[in-house]
């Protein structure tokens, strides 16, 4: 079950990026459940990580090469989290990484690995390594729709996304996929996502463009407000179509940031749009709040509370539960004749109560449709903050109660 059309738009190949998807057989035969991404020489790589203190160690092995040297190759199996697996899952990553430079010719610490999947059982290396050759031969800069198949676990549907732009008569094209509908939280989702791009842009730069956007697409998206051990999102930037993107250039770098930020909050979203069990796609806006971390506070109460969520999921327009989430935000001072709450464009709270022009008929045609906005105006400051979340419903109960069935 998902939110919104099952369609993707055409994912355009970027030169110097090519990508093999193999079946390792890792949890269910026959599944496509290895992803190979080749990146060529002197291409540069950014990548930002969960914040989970339990990190698998795919996450620590692809930090630590990633601060060593330029990468080339990312695997990425699905499947299995290799997460709780102690000093076992260090060196079954480790071994994973060596048979790819094997393979391929290049120092181990220029491939990073990615897991995903149930956490605190051991990696299948042995088959693992076994799907490599397969997967190296299937290399092919047009294979992103097979990643994104590839890289799914409780997904219900492919995730992907691509964005265009023209400088000086020239091409700029950035593609890229994610993977993740369950124990989703920022810092980040149980996510995984890969985007590339045939611009050059330097590494300090890219990193500091991939984490900016990273703080206002996976980082602003919650299911279940649960923050994985494994995820990960990585930026490449082969320079391949020959634009040099840099700060420098204020015109040309705020067109990449538009693409980047684009491409980014639509994987993001489309994450959300196929959480697990999901009936609806909820955004929770929050303006003009005093200060960003407030009206974070405030939309993620709202967003993380099972209360509304289950509201929602039964198109339920109780509104007092929303109001009691703003009130137990931890909002200091707030002027609660001030604040207005609406669905949509129906206002249901005003002057410290219910308001006068609401009707249940409103709330309810609100609550009928799929995507709902929940929209808090403060009015106490010029910050606007959006969060994007789902129901909670009965499938999800039993998709997370099967999950290692």
């Amino acid at each position: 079950m998902a939110v919104g059309p099952d369609t993707l738009p055409e994912l355009k190949s970027i030169d110097g990026f090519r990508i093999g998807v193999a079946s390792a057989g890792i949890k269910k035969p026959g599944r496509r459940d290895i992803v190979l991404m080749e990146i060529c020489e002197g291409a540069t790589v950014a990548g930002v990580f969960t914040k989970n203190a339990f990190s698998a160690a795919p996450v620590v092995l692809s930090k630590k090469h990633l601060a060593s040297t330029a990468a080339r190759y990312l695997l990425v199996n699905t499947g299995n989290a290799n997460a709780g697996t102690g000093e076992q899952g260090m060196l079954d990553a480790k071994s994973c990484c060596n048979a790819v430079a094997e393979r391929t010719g290049v120092a181990v610490e220029a491939v990073l690995p990615f897991s995903t999947g149930v956490i605190g059982e051991p990696l299948p290396v042995d088959k693992i390594i076994a799907a490599l050759d397969d997967a190296k031969a299937d290399l092919r800069e047009e294979n992103w729709l097979n990643a994104a198949h590839g890289i799914m676990t409780t997904d219900t549907r492919a995730k992907a996304a691509c964005e265009q732009f023209e400088h000086d008569g020239k091409t700029v094209t950035l593609t890229g996929i994610s993977k993740g509908a369950g124990m989703i939280m920022p810092n980040m989702a149980t996510m995984l996502g890969y985007v590339a791009t045939d611009a050059a842009v330097d590494q300090a730069q890219l990193q500091a463009w991939l984490s900016a956007a990273t703080e206002k697409s996976f980082n602003r998206i919650t299911v279940d407000g649960d923050t994985s051990t494994n995820d990960s999102c990585i930026l490449v930037a082969t320079g391949r179509s020959g634009v040099n993107v840099s700060a420098a250039d204020a015109q040309l770098a705020e067109k990449f940031d538009t693409a980047l930020n684009g491409i980014m909050l639509e994987l993001a979203q489309a994450i959300v749009r196929d959480g697990e069990g999901a009936t609806k796609f909820v955004e929770v806006r929050v303006e003009k709040a005093a200060a960003v971390q407030e009206a974070l506070d405030v939309a993620y109460t709202i967003a993380h509370s099972p209360l509304v969520k289950t509201a929602l999921y039964a198109s339920d327009p109780n509104w007092g539960r929303i109001l009691a989430c703003v009130g137990r935000a931890g909002v200091d001072n707030l002027d609660l004749n001030a604040i207005e709450i609406y669905l949509n464009d129906v206002c249901i709270v005003e002057k410290g109560g219910r308001a006068a022009s609401y009707t249940e008929e409103q709330g309810q045609a609100v609550m009928n449709g799929e995507e709902i906005l929940i929209h808090v105006v403060l009015n106490r400051g010029d910050v606007k903050e959006s969060v994007w979340t789902t129901d909670l419903s009965t499938d999800y109960v039993h998709i997370n109660a099967d999950y290692r069935s």
